[in-house]
């Protein structure tokens, strides 16, 4: 989880650099679309994986993932961030407090909620419309855990995120005229925005993919096949902590009081949280 949390936030990097070029939810396109590109040659997924059999829950998958990234880099545009993550993770949340059995897990829960909050600086400001967006990002995020425990239960999970991104790109390509847009000449070797290439667009997508996208789902796939939906998704609180310590480690940004006790919450929820007969793998 750490480690998937850290190549998404090095992901992230790269996003917000191309807000300044291309539209929150063409980036979010890109991302699909690069990791869909670099995960079919390195998986290279066979015939039955092509199946309508498989592919179903792979391309539902694959597209409630995209909506998950497209929601929440548009109500970005919206809300402060700390504002956005603390309401898209309403949805593990809820896929935690469904799955809790006993008073260590919701005492597990409660603390994970809390840190979430504590390390995200939450500023209630911003719109409507970005907190609708915030929401669906959230619904789209439990869909993500539980669809996600039923591909890995299946044994070939990397395989099917690389035909469920295949789906989902094809699906959501509408989203690639913004990324035309951003490029002078739609296509020629001409800088566009502050400098940015048509060519190093493409790169950044492709990083975007990789880094965003196929390693930290990847690792999602092997986390899920080791544990339950609710305790993964009390895992998922890991992600702002790894992303404070990376702050600190890399930018020098102390975490203020108030972040460091949310991510001592966040530790105390993980170490707590009790197993439970969801978390037994599939034979």
């Amino acid at each position: 989880m750490v480690l998937g949390a850290t190549s998404m936030y090095l992901g992230a990097a790269v996003a917000v650099g191309l807000f300044d070029d291309v539209a929150p939810s063409a980036v979010a396109w890109l991302r699909i679309a690069g990791a869909a590109l670099v995960l079919l040659i390195w998986v290279r997924p066979p015939r039955q994986a092509w199946q309508w059999s498989r592919l179903r829950l792979a391309g539902c998958f694959g597209l409630i993932t995209a909506g998950m990234n497209i929601t929440f880099y548009e109500a970005l545009a919206h809300l402060p961030m700390g504002t956005t993550v603390a309401l898209e993770f309403l949805g593990p949340i809820t896929v935690a407090a469904l799955g809790s059995r006993t008073r260590r897990d919701i005492a597990a829960l409660v603390l994970a909620g809390l840190g979430v909050v504590l390390i995200a600086d939450v500023r209630w400001s911003g719109t409507g419309v970005g907190v609708l967006l915030a929401l669906a990002a959230a619904a789209c995020w439990a869909g993500y855990i539980v669809l996600g425990k039923r591909v890995a239960a299946r044994g070939a999970g990397v395989e099917d995120l690389a035909t469920g991104f295949v789906i989902a790109a094809l699906v959501t390509s509408p989203l690639a005229w913004w990324v035309l847009e951003a490029v002078d000449g739609r296509g020629s070797s001409e800088a566009v925005g502050d400098g940015v290439s048509p060519v190093a667009l493409i790169g950044q997508g492709l990083v975007l993919g990789v880094a965003s996208t196929a390693i930290p789902y990847a690792l999602d796939q092997v986390v899920l096949r080791r544990v339950g939906r609710a305790r993964f998704a009390i895992l998922l609180a890991l992600l702002p902590v790894t992303a404070a310590v990376i702050g600190l480690i890399v930018l020098g940004q102390v975490p203020r009081p108030l972040e460091a006790v949310g991510i001592a919450a966040v530790a105390l929820a993980v170490a707590v949280r009790s197993v439970d007969e969801d978390e037994i793998p599939p034979s």
